[in-house]
């Protein structure tokens, strides 16, 4: 969607009363429409959702071991050694 534009789009959702009863609380204890509310919980919670996929989590054993392999990487393996030949190979061969 467009930043720039000033329309909205509708969407509606089904809510138990209990539910209901719960968001209307918290929306007037915040000042703010239960429309307000909702739009803006949602937006957190979009947001929380996907910056958790973004951030890599790793146990301590895990972070030690890729900071070793980044400190000291291991020396290329034969198979890597005769794919980096080929490619100059290929590049030198495009010039």
């Amino acid at each position: 969607m467009d930043r720039n534009s000033t329309r909205s789009t509708r969407l509606e959702a089904r809510l138990s009363p209990e539910t209901l009863a719960v968001v209307k609380r918290a929306a007037e204890i915040e000042g703010r429409s239960v429309s307000d509310f909702v739009v803006a919980a949602a937006r957190q919670a979009a947001q929380r959702t996907i910056a958790e996929t973004q951030v890599l989590r790793l146990a301590l054993a895990d972070q030690r071991a890729l900071d070793e392999a980044l400190v000291t990487p291991p020396k290329p393996a034969p198979a890597l050694r005769r794919a980096r030949t080929a490619h100059r190979r290929l590049i030198a061969a495009t010039r």
